[in-house]
Formats: C-alpha cells, sequence, structure tokens
C-alpha cells in the first residue's frame, strides 16, 4: 500500500464530502476556462480577436452562455421517447465526472487541519475504474441518438458510439504497457514508479497512441466525424435545446479534462514537479503540487484545441481504419516488445542483451516499413497504369438493323 492509499483510509467521512464537493466545482470551474481558452486561442489562429466583451478580458462569457442556455425554452420532439430523452444527457454529464474521483492532483497536504492528498479515493484496479466509466457514458449517447425519434441524430448516435468504443480498446490497450512498467493499476502506485523517468519517455509509443486515442474517443475535432454539420446536421443532440443541450456542452469539456488528467497521471508523474525542479513540490505546504498538475492538464487541453485549429476532419471510413488496423496492431506489437523487455530484466539479462533487442525490433519495424511503402507504392502505380486497347484486326459485323451514316 502507498503512502497515498494509507492517507486515504485515514480521511473521515466530512473531509471526503468536502474533496467530492471542491471535485465538482473545479471541474465547472475548468470547463468555463476551458470554453473561453479554446475560443480565444482558435480566434487568435484565425486572427480574430474572440470573446472580450463579458467580464475581465471575456472570461464571464462562458458563464453568460451556460445561463443563456438554461433559460432557453426546453422542446422535445413529439416522435421522441421522453423519458429516454431526458435521462440521456443526465448520464453522460454524470459519468464524466467519475474519472476524477481516483486522480491524484497534488502531493502531500494539509486539508483543513488533516493530512492527507488531494484524490477522492485510491483503488488497486483504479484505471479499470475511469474505463468504465467512461464506457457507461457511450450509453448516453447512443440513448440520445435513439429516443430522439430522427433519422440524422440516430445515425450520429451510431457514428459516435462505434468510434468511442473503437477508439476505447487502443486506449485501454496503451494502459497495458503502463501497467506492466509500474506493476500495479493503482494512479497512485503508477505515480510513484515514475520518481526517477516519467512513462513518456520510456513508453513514448504508448504515450502517443493514447494521445490519439484520447481525441478520437472524446469526439473532437479532427475525429469529430459524429458532429459532421454537413452530413448529420449536429449528430446525436440535433433535436436536444436549453439545459439538455448544455448537459451534453458540459460533458463534452469535462471528458476532454478527465482524458487529460488520466495521459497526466499515467505518462507525466501526475502531481511531482518536472526533472530538476522538484524542490517546489514542498511550497505552499505541497499545495505547488497542484500547480503543476494543472499546468500539465492545460498543456493537453492546448493539444486538443491546435489540432483543432490546424487539421481538417477526417472521412469515416479513414477513421476506422486507422483505429482499427493501424493502432491496436501496433499496439499490440508494443506490448509483446515491452513484455520481452521486462522479462529479460526480470532474468538478469547484460545490457549488451537488451540493446541488442531493442536495435534488432527497430531494424525489423523499419524493414517492414520500407516493404509496406514499396507495395504500397507498386499498387498505387499499377492502378493509375491504363493499358492501351489494340485495334481489333479482325472485321466487326454490323449489328442488326444498324444503319450506316455517311458523312
Amino acid at each position: 500500500m502507498t503512502e497515498y492509499a494509507s492517507l486515504l483510509l485515514d480521511d473521515p467521512i466530512w473531509l471526503v464530502a468536502v474533496k467530492a464537493l471542491l471535485i465538482f466545482v473545479l471541474c465547472v470551474l475548468l470547463t468555463l476556462l476551458a470554453i473561453w481558452g479554446e475560443r480565444r486561442i482558435v480566434a487568435r489562429m484565425q486572427l480574430r480577436v474572440g470573446p472580450n466583451r463579458v467580464g475581465p478580458f471575456g472570461l464571464v462569457q462562458g458563464l453568460a452562455d451556460g445561463v443563456k442556455l438554461a433559460l432557453k425554452e426546453d422542446l422535445i420532439p413529439k416522435a421522441a421517447d421522453k423519458v429516454i430523452f431526458i435521462i440521456a444527457p443526465i448520464i453522460s454529464a454524470s459519468t464524466c465526472f467519475l474519472a476524477f474521483a481516483v486522480i491524484p492532483m497534488t502531493g502531500k497536504v494539509l486539508f483543513f487541519g488533516e493530512e492527507t492528498v488531494f484524490q477522492l479515493t485510491d483503488l488497486s484496479v483504479g484505471v479499470l475504474y475511469i474505463l468504465a466509466a467512461a464506457s457507461v457514458g457511450v450509453y448516453g449517447i447512443v440513448l440520445a441518438g435513439w429516443s430522439s425519434g430522427s433519422t440524422y441524430p440516430l445515425l450520429g448516435g451510431l457514428r459516435s458510439s462505434a468510434q468511442v468504443i473503437s477508439y476505447e480498446i487502443a486506449m485501454g490497450l496503451s494502459f497495458v504497457a503502463v501497467f506492466m512498467y509500474a506493476g500495479s493499476m493503482s494512479t497512485s502506485e503508477i505515480v510513484d514508479s515514475q520518481a526517477q523517468w516519467w512513462n513518456v519517455v520510456v513508453l513514448f509509443p504508448s504515450f502517443v497512441i493514447y494521445v490519439i486515442s484520447m481525441i478520437g474517443e472524446t469526439n473532437r475535432a479532427p475525429f469529430d466525424l459524429a458532429e459532421a454539420e454537413g452530413e448529420l446536421v449536429g449528430g446525436f443532440h440535433t433535436e436536444y435545446s436549453s439545459l439538455k443541450f448544455a448537459l451534453f456542452f458540459l460533458a463534452e469539456y469535462v471528458n476532454i479534462m478527465a482524458v487529460s488528467a488520466l495521459a497526466t497521471t499515467l505518462f507525466l508523474g501526475g502531481p511531482a514537479a518536472p526533472p530538476g525542479l522538484s524542490f517546489t513540490e514542498s511550497w505552499l505546504g505541497g499545495w505547488f503540487t497542484f500547480i503543476w498538475f494543472i499546468l500539465k492538464v492545460a498543456l493537453f487541453f492546448f493539444l486538443f484545441v491546435w489540432l483543432r485549429g490546424t487539421l481538417p476532419r477526417l472521412r469515416y471510413d479513414q477513421f476506422m481504419k486507422f483505429g482499427w488496423k493501424v493502432l491496436i496492431p501496433v499496439n499490440i506489437a508494443w506490448i509483446l516488445i515491452v513484455a520481452t523487455l521486462r522479462l529479460m530484466t526480470q532474468e538478469g539479462a547484460s545490457q549488451f542483451m537488451l540493446a541488442g533487442f531493442i536495435i534488432t525490433v527497430v531494424v525489423l519495424v523499419m524493414l517492414a516499413t520500407t516493404i509496406y511503402e514499396s507495395s504500397k507504392a507498386k499498387a498505387e502505380a499499377a492502378a493509375r497504369f491504363v493499358p492501351e486497347m489494340p485495334e481489333p484486326s479482325f472485321p466487326v459485323p454490323e449489328l442488326p438493323k444498324q444503319k450506316r451514316v455517311e458523312l
């Protein structure tokens, strides 16, 4: 049991309730700041100003938009299943907060006079709990599209659920290497295992696969195919308005924060300071680690916005093919490599043998890539080649009732 887990077991009930309330408030505030930040960053990319009227620098614009949505008229289509139509956004908005229960956001701190960490609970299968909560959130998307009683929301819901499920497979496989390296599925133990080297360095392929998967799993550009305006109007939430639409909007941004916080925990050392700045972890009574955590989450959020402002939307078949035929096979191959290296290390293999294995893998990957690119180029050249049809060397008989046209 880690030090974090032992501290959390000693938390009184009132402290757990206060933490839960603060985590909820933090998620809502981060959502408001994320909406403002995304609009400002994209505006700067497009040589615009962005929100700058409501509040200082337009900071209150997100809150104003939320109040406006809540006060708008709530419409329910006549053909909709009213009960499920109302429950669907509640499912999406409630499940997105669950991931933050097992995310360690600080080191050891004093919290209302109690020595603890800013984490609600610590589970031995914490990462699997996050995946399970994200999987339940898919029901909100499917039910929203189905219960609307309309064609395009149904197509958007099916497309979005297929996208989320397929990229959750790649996301889950990217965790396997982290589990093997840390020897645990507990988020606090994974953070402790990165005391010397962050997993982004040791397990860089897993990090890249996870980043791609988390963008696809959250239905964000360039993977926002469930909301392709030219094809599906607005996706699964086309028929929603007022507060129900606001709940879907909230769920999207809280999910972005959740996957960013999970990436920070698994690959960037959680609330730990960057290498060389570990002396800052004791500042503000340990609360400075929370600042490092928020900065890392903000870095991932900037990546989301950056990709939205620069990359075009993929075709749906390209996107699904990339997930099933590229990410998942590469992930499985990488897991086998990591498992082999861990076994060789535990069996006491020499550094020479480890280096030889790594070099062999690199050479094989380069050789396979070269062969694939060569065969792909030949296939494309063959597809472009159109052979010339030779002139017939025999007389062609006239068709029945064919008349000659004299010029």
